[in-house]
């Protein structure tokens, strides 16, 4: 099956990618956004993301003619929904004493309603936001039924979700394996056709469900043995261990593999999609939600490190370091960073935050600093959230002069203690208790 142009809804962290990479690839593309300074941005050859990689695909899409961007769908030969989705606001779900978040769908909804005035025989519909399970049959199907036309017999649906890292999203596109789950076989291969414009990694076809089942099993696994990670740096706290240390002696093991703990899971993946397995299924995910809950609650447990650092937190000024909810990103979608700033406050101490990759985000509640060194300055403490490159490359012995702060917490293992120390700072690592708990007499 060919295409000659599709429609890519949504032109986010990875609509964008997507529209521009089946671009550069010959397909002509309609990206479509609700937002109208997105659209224009676009439109000139700019983007409102950072990706590596991405600002140069889009400029060359854009000066090909074979991309251009609107808020208004067109006939096409496939569209690709690419719409975020994030939970419901304050709404909850119970099951048993326990509560769990819900998916806010409403933008698959919207994309999908979108769609059927445009629907015509022979055409193909990708859903690629990450779902609940069976939302492709459930949800999208009946929707695009509204046009007449009946799915797997008429047009041809299919769920590929993305599986790909930001800061490596343009080359993971094209290299990694992909996932297409269709509503019927036929609908696997028209999926499979149309990625195949750019993928040079396997292309496995499966049903929509197994398709959903499968994105949603890879951000379960890594969220759930985070949490274990999590755990132990809280272990290691009590009695008196160096988590660190611990985690890469029992990794010297051939069949042990534990991940490392940090401020918390954020993201639009990891800490997102445990929930939508919880939600359809809450009285066979025990693991998974206590697992969410654990590392839900691995910011208070970096306040209490915090506390512990400084005496107490009224009053004292705490430099922020990073926001974004991994290194060297801009993303801060439910990242843990943001949500412990807040904490701090709530105890009464004064925040300032630098985070470099969005120094002008315009965050609730959240002081911005304009530079590293404004942050600083007057602190208290600095505390290092994000393992950005920029943060890992700071000399202690320079950091000094800028600020007035002798106190430093590192909650990612990215500094090194002694130098900190031998520059005049009192170190503390998040998980590293070792030398602060009296060893016995000998």
């Amino acid at each position: 099956m060919k295409f000659q142009k599709i429609c890519v809804i949504g032109l986010g962290y990875i609509g964008l990618p997507t529209a521009s990479t089946f671009a550069t690839h010959g397909v002509r593309v309609l990206g479509v956004d609700i937002n109208q300074h997105i659209i224009d941005t676009l439109n000139r050859g700019e983007i409102h993301i950072h990706e590596p990689g991405l600002h140069d695909a889009v400029k060359k899409a854009v000066q090909s003619g074979n991309f251009k961007a609107a808020t208004r769908l067109e006939e096409a030969d496939a569209f690709i929904i690419a719409v975020p989705t994030p939970f419901q606001g304050n709404q909850f779900g119970e099951y048993k004493g326990i509560t769990y978040k819900l998916a806010d769908m409403r933008a698959v909804v919207s994309a999908a309603e979108s769609i059927i005035p445009f629907l015509r025989k022979g055409n193909l519909v990708v859903l690629e936001s990450t779902s609940p399970p069976r939302t492709t049959v459930d949800l999208v199907t009946p929707i695009l039924a509204r046009s007449g036309l009946v799915a797997g017999r008429d047009f041809h649906l299919a769920y590929s979700p993305e599986r790909v890292l930001p800061g490596q999203i343009m080359r993971e596109l094209i290299e990694n394996a992909r996932v297409i789950g269709g509503v019927t076989p036929e609908s696997a291969q028209a999926g499979s056709d149309l990625y195949a414009t750019f993928v040079k990694g396997q292309i496995i076809k499966t049903d929509a469900t197994t398709a959903e089942m499968v994105k949603l099993m890879e951000n379960t696994y890594r969220d759930v043995n985070i949490a274990i990670a999590n755990e132990f740096s809280r272990l290691a706290d009590k009695f008196g261990v160096d988590v660190w240390e611990a985690i890469s002696i029992a990794n010297l093991h051939p069949r042990v593999k534990i991940l490392s703990p940090g401020p918390g899971v954020g993201g639009h993946c990891i800490s997102v999609d445990p929930w939508f397995f919880v939600e359809s299924a809450p009285e066979l995910t025990p693991l998974i939600y206590h697992s969410r809950m654990v590392n839900d609650a691995q910011p208070h447990f970096v306040v209490e490190t915090v506390r512990r650092a400084l005496g107490s937190l009224k009053g004292k000024k705490i430099a922020a370091l990073g926001l974004a909810y991994k290194p060297d990103v801009d993303d801060l979608r439910e990242s843990p960073a943001n949500e412990i700033v807040h904490l701090l406050q709530n105890e009464g101490s004064q925040v300032k935050a630098w985070e470099p990759f969005t120094p002008d985000a315009d965050l609730s509640g959240i002081r911005m600093s304009p530079t590293f060194e404004d942050a600083i300055k007057d602190a208290d403490a600095l505390l290092l959230l994000v393992n950005h490159t920029e943060f890992r490359r700071l000399n202690p012995s320079e950091v000094v002069s800028k600020t007035k702060a002798r106190v430093v917490v590192d909650t990612v293992n990215s500094w090194n203690g002694e130098e900190w120390e031998n520059a005049g700072f009192t170190f503390s690592r998040l998980g590293d208790n070792k030398s602060r708990i009296q060893k016995p007499n000998s």
